[in-house]
């Protein structure tokens, strides 16, 4: 069976040609929407349905994205909260040390004393670079930058990420 993995999710229609407002969860958004791609779009209660698409433009905070054969806004209302995945095998090769969100999430965290912190359990996009959350047990969040400084080797095959805490990073008062 074929893995997916997730690109976007539709938040709304945009306008009345049939385009989707999608919030991004992709590094790869000029890669993953250039026309002629094919996304598979999963929802709830429906069969998984391939989309193939037409346009892709920004605008403000949102990816918009026309598909095949949808032009109309009425065509495409039932998307809305529907995720937008790509398949296993239409991922890219990756440069070294160049990670799909995929493989980070989940992953445990240990600090340069080798405890354990907590696990990856998601990853936000505010900006400069990438903010890794770690859930950790009877905690706060763990918020960790992805850089230099403190991510010090990303090893997939023990499931771990190693970090040195830097000053001001742990708030262990709560």
């Amino acid at each position: 069976m074929t893995e997916f993995y997730n690109v976007g999710k539709i938040v709304n229609t945009h306008g009345i040609r049939g385009e989707v407002r999608v919030i991004s969860q992709t590094d790869f958004p000029d890669e993953r929407y250039q026309v002629g791609n094919q996304l598979t779009l999963f929802r709830a209660k429906h069969e998984p349905l391939t989309l193939t698409i037409t346009s892709h433009r920004k605008h403000k905070n949102f990816d918009l994205l026309t598909f095949e054969g949808y032009t109309n806004v009425n065509d495409v209302e039932a998307f809305r909260d529907g995720i937008l995945k790509v398949a296993a095998e239409d991922l890219s090769e990756l440069a070294e040390n160049e990670y799909y969100y995929h493989e980070i999430i989940g992953l445990n965290v240990i600090d340069e004393n080798g405890q354990t912190l907590g696990k990856i359990a998601e990853i936000l996009s505010p900006g400069a670079n990438d903010v890794w959350v770690v859930k950790r047990p009877g905690k706060k969040d763990l918020l960790l930058p992805y850089i230099e400084p403190v991510v010090k080797q990303i090893d997939l095959e023990n499931g771990c990420v190693h970090i040195e805490l830097l000053e001001g990073l742990l708030d262990d008062e709560d």
